[in-house]
């Protein structure tokens, strides 16, 4: 039976890529190209892109209707992001739409919405190592990992990471400079999955990598809706009658 197909959206700003001479020779048709590209050579996945300077953002009812995984990365422009955008997915996300959230995302609105936290970090950019811990070796998003991969030249981020605690540690970083992170947490928001993945950087080749590449596609896999239910809060009537009165 062949496998049901789960419909992605990667959007990203599209913003570093338009202006930085380094940014485009890694990425020159954007970081959303290289990740959609990589997600699309899956056959169960169908995949869309959306940018901050679409209307909307490109994150339309309509489009979000049809997503059932979304991937965030952002950067130098949270700020822009409309609120009303922000508040159309977390109320998607609430109904069950999985939301994978990339790198420096940690600091964007929608995810300092679902986390309620500040998801402040430690950060330095001096090209170091960095070794990513599989530690749940047994989660849909780690297989095929095995117990450790690294990336040779990457951003620092380092704790105290200001999220709350949680649902699941997938991975835990080490850095050459000395510095750990919680490098992938998972969370349950409502109806839908939330998956932070840390390996990133706009001027590194990061999401070429086969282990990332591996890591978001188990992500949309494992983010994926079981349910999707608008969040509501009606009145209910009751299945049995009642016989007490009030005193």
């Amino acid at each position: 039976m062949a496998q049901p197909t789960i419909r992605v959206t990667v959007w990203n700003e599209f913003r570093h890529e338009k202006i930085h001479p380094k940014v485009q020779a890694v990425y020159p048709n954007g970081i959303h190209a290289v990740i959609a590209q990589a997600l699309a050579a899956q056959p169960d996945l169908s995949v869309r892109c959306a940018t901050l300077d679409e209307p909307e953002h490109g994150l339309t009812e309509a489009v979000l209707g049809a997503t059932d995984v979304l991937l965030w990365w952002g950067h130098m422009a949270h700020s822009e992001v409309a609120d009303e955008v922000v508040t159309r997915v977390q109320q998607q996300v609430l109904a069950g739409m999985g939301l994978i959230v990339l790198h420096s995302g940690h600091h964007s609105k929608i995810f300092r919405r679902l986390m309620g936290t500040g998801c402040d970090l430690k950060w330095r950019e001096a090209g170091e190592r960095e070794r990513l811990w599989n530690v749940c070796p047994a989660h849909p998003i780690t297989q095929g990992i095995g117990d450790y991969f690294e990336l040779p030249h990457t951003e620092m981020y380092g704790e105290p990471f200001t999220i709350p605690t949680p649902d699941e540690q997938i991975f835990i970083s080490w850095f050459e400079g000395g510095e750990v992170f919680r490098s992938g947490c998972t969370w349950r928001r409502g109806n839908g999955n939330v998956f932070y993945f840390r390996p990133g950087h706009e001027t590194y080749p990061i999401y070429q990598d086969a282990n990332v590449q591996k890591v978001l596609v188990n992500a949309v896999r494992w983010a994926r809706p079981l349910l999707r239910q608008p969040s509501t809060c009606p009145q209910s009537e009751p299945l049995e009658t009642i016989r007490s009165t009030p005193a």
